[in-house]
């Protein structure tokens, strides 16, 4: 079996899920998730701009509204669970956790332990970051040890 570490932000779609499942052809894929919710991972003006950047004002101005704290760990709860069950539903093996804080510690400490064969970083872009080598996949390219794909989600969960 090919296990892959998928770090995510948000609930996957069903185009996520079938983009995932669907990597590598006929071969079973076991998927260890990682979730930090954003409203942890970056500050309402790094959001903002990435808004701005992809042209959705509408969403750069709602950015204050993005829940933080304890309101974002129980939205991460929720859009977890609605991950693993759909990647669960498309027969792969699924499992994961919440982020709370150091994710890419978090990242090297899960392929480590499972051995994992690849990470695949499934985000929305964050140009700012990605711009100074400060996402996660960029970040995680010198610190897993295995192959790290950087893709985009397909829409907005």
């Amino acid at each position: 079996m090919f296990t892959s570490v998928l770090m995510i932000e948000k609930a996957l779609t069903s185009a996520d899920v079938e983009f995932v499942t669907t990597l590598h052809g006929d071969e079973q894929v076991g998927f260890h998730v990682l979730l930090q919710p954003r409203g942890d991972q970056a500050d309402r003006l790094l959001r903002a701009i990435d808004d701005v950047a992809l042209g959705e004002l509408d969403d750069a101005v709602r950015e204050g509204e993005t829940p933080e704290g304890r309101e974002a760990q129980s939205v991460g709860e929720r859009a977890l669970e609605v991950s693993l069950t759909a990647l669960r539903a498309s027969g792969a093996q699924a499992d994961g956790r919440l982020i709370e804080d150091h994710p890419l510690d978090e990242l090297k400490s899960v392929v480590m332990e499972t051995g994992a064969d690849e990470v695949i970083v499934l985000t929305d872009p964050h140009y700012v970051e990605e711009f100074f080598l400060r996402d996660w996949a960029s970040r995680a390219r010198h610190k897993v040890g295995v192959p790290v794909l950087k893709l985009f989600s397909h829409s907005k969960a």
